[in-house]
């Protein structure tokens, strides 16, 4: 009896922790909450591979932590990988008759030398993107470039958030594309 009760409770005191989480994300001073509810919508999400979800839980530690231009870092790392791996699902088949100049055995070779803004590009070329898709995803892009080098742009939690949500809804929509 005793067991019964103490899952009685632990499942009631998960209850209390979500509808808290619930009401005190849309105050901007319940950092954490808002996090816990960025997580909730991430776990929704099967689309990442193991290392992109690896990327993305550091991201969002990072975010926890108060590190918000390494969230944005890290959190770009995700897309990028999810950006190569959906080049290359056809075996590069189309990415190299795209861009025939590519040197590389596969994805990870390419990444070495072509740069992430042209792989971005590339994307619509091949028809995974839009016009305003491809300038969404190198606006993200750009900003991750603000974080990630000596600027002046330094992202407060709710910019933060806003970028690592707009990253997995363009990966969303992306993932129900093929080449």
């Amino acid at each position: 009896m005793t067991v019964m009760v103490n899952k009685d409770w632990l499942l009631r005191a998960e209850a209390f922790r979500n509808d808290a989480n619930a009401i005190l994300g849309t105050h901007e001073s319940a950092q954490k909450s808002r996090i816990i509810l960025l997580e909730e919508t991430y776990d929704k999400l099967a689309l990442l591979n193991l290392k992109q979800d690896n990327l993305f839980k550091q991201a969002l530690r990072c975010a926890e932590n108060e590190l918000y231009r390494a969230a944005h870092v890290m959190a770009w790392a995700a897309c990028e990988d999810f950006i190569e791996e959906k080049l290359s699902e056809d075996g590069l088949v189309k990415l190299r008759a795209a861009r025939p100049a590519w040197q590389g055995a596969d994805i990870r070779e390419m990444a070495e030398y072509i740069p992430e803004r042209q792989f971005v590009d590339v994307m619509k070329v091949l028809g995974l993107t839009t016009k305003n898709e491809t300038a969404a995803f190198v606006s993200l892009l750009q900003k991750r470039n603000e974080c990630a080098h000596p600027t002046g742009y330094y992202p407060d939690l709710n910019q933060t958030l806003g970028y690592m949500s707009e990253i997995l809804l363009r990966l969303k929509s992306l993932s129900l594309k093929s080449l």
